[in-house]
């Protein structure tokens, strides 16, 4: 007994000398514990700009789609004439704006407008100078850090684009913001318009932008509406590849707030947005957003994809942002149709003009069959060729025609409808009064 107590007493000693110690060094530190959050960003605590380490430079570079180019294995482009530096913030989590109404500017208000579109230097976007001449632009090369505009990482397609515009511009943004692709056809354009993004920007209404906040520029529902993404689903959709991963990544980019059952909008990350609504998140929050993009383990591909089913979230505050589509052609565009059932009857004719344009095409793809088939001598009477019903390739122009000139029709008619001011008010469902304008 005696002799495990002198062995016990050094121990004692040595533990009292190092509480001490500890205590000492907690008392005498005058900064702040810092605790961890997100990717790797330490909040609460005395913080200096770090550099960000630069990507291998012999990875071999592909350029993508959207304003966006990749390395081989996901990871973003070297900058070389740059050492990209992480935004220094000093916040527990994002703060979380509140969102009002916006309201238009008086009748006739010349609003002040600007194009910001990503590119890679494969992709041609003189187009926009040969039909936009007067738009002002903010066109960001994405894979070239000596161009006048660049992001200071290529990754996350066009959201590092759009977020470093507002990052720069904060404190001088135009009225309208209007975020879009570098490809002037696309099928997410919308398809009354014939896919063309000029068609778009033209007939934007700077005034519904004004009065939304946000105004997503495409307004047909498919794909993204209106239950598209769910976050807390274990099954992998090759369609939806970023949904499996939105969960996780919520928790990153909104620390405090619970994970929404479904995201939804209207695909494909190209909206207006009005200085009132950009405003209103403190420029600190786009900060800590683009450091995810920069930190996240997520490919370039997979963390653009996230995030175009966010922005909703980031200008509305809601996770569901599916409005009228009619309400979006006619008070966004200036296209009335007269209410939601006549938008979905001028549709129906149009699904049905498409149907019976690939009948037509099956048509004369079984007749030229045959037709080769004849001039090479190889057709008789035990061959097993389907012929295609005679005279029917006849009657299906007759009723495409007929159709197309419907759709001619209404479409002129939904265009002179949507320039009366009140008609637009009406098929948006919001209250006019003489003199308010658009």
């Amino acid at each position: 007994m005696i002799a495990f107590r002198r062995g016990f007493a050094p121990l004692v000693v040595l533990a009292a000398f190092t509480i001490t110690l500890v205590f000492l060094r907690l008392t005498t530190n005058t900064e702040s514990w810092s605790q961890a959050v997100g990717l790797g960003d330490h909040y609460g605590g005395k913080q200096e700009e770090t550099p960000i380490d630069s990507p291998d430079k012999n990875e071999q570079t592909s350029a993508g789609e959207d304003g966006s180019a990749s390395t081989a294995e996901g990871r973003p482009e070297e900058q070389s004439e740059e050492q990209l530096v992480r935004p220094s913030v000093s916040l527990t989590s994002p703060p979380k704006p509140t969102f009002t109404p916006g309201q238009a500017k008086p009748a006739g208000h010349n609003y002040t407008k600007i194009l910001v579109m990503p590119r890679t230097r494969q992709e041609n976007v003189d187009w926009v100078q040969e039909e936009l001449p007067d738009l002002e632009t903010a066109i960001y090369v994405a894979n070239d850090a000596s161009a006048p505009l660049h992001p200071p990482m290529n990754k996350g397609h066009e959201v590092m684009v759009y977020l470093t515009y507002v990052i720069d511009n904060y404190d001088s943004l135009p009225d309208i913001v209007m975020f879009m692709h570098a490809h002037r056809y696309a099928w997410h354009n919308n398809e009354l318009f014939n896919n063309d993004a000029v068609e778009m920007i033209n007939r934007l209404s700077l005034e519904r932008v004004q009065r939304e906040g946000y105004f997503n520029m495409r307004c047909h529902w498919a794909p993204g509406c209106p239950s598209w993404i769910h976050p807390g689903t274990l099954d992998r959709n090759q369609e939806k590849q970023e949904e499996s991963m939105i969960a996780q990544s919520w928790s990153e980019i909104f620390p405090d707030e619970p994970v929404p059952l479904v995201l939804s909008q209207p695909c494909c990350s190209q909206f207006a947005v009005s200085r009132e609504r950009i405003l209103m998140t403190p420029k600190v929050t786009y900060e800590f957003y683009r450091d995810w993009i920069i930190r996240t383990e997520l490919s370039d591909y997979i963390s653009g994809r996230v995030w175009e089913y966010l922005w909703q979230v980031i200008f509305t505050g809601n996770g569901t942002y599916c409005p009228s589509q009619s309400a979006c052609y006619c008070d966004g565009y200036g296209l009335c149709f007269g209410g939601e059932r006549q938008f979905e009857d001028f549709y129906e004719i149009l699904l049905k003009k498409s149907n019976l344009e690939r009948q037509l095409k099956d048509w004369q793809s079984k007749a030229s069959k045959i037709d080769r088939l004849r001039e090479q001598g190889m057709l008789d009477e035990s061959s097993d060729i389907e012929v295609p019903p005679a005279g029917q390739d006849v009657q299906l122009e007759y009723e495409i025609v007929s159709l197309e000139r419907d759709l001619d029709l209404r479409i002129d008619q939904a265009l002179e409808r949507g320039k009366d001011p009140k008609a637009r008010a009406l098929e948006a469902g919001r209250v006019w009064k003489e003199g308010d304008g658009f």
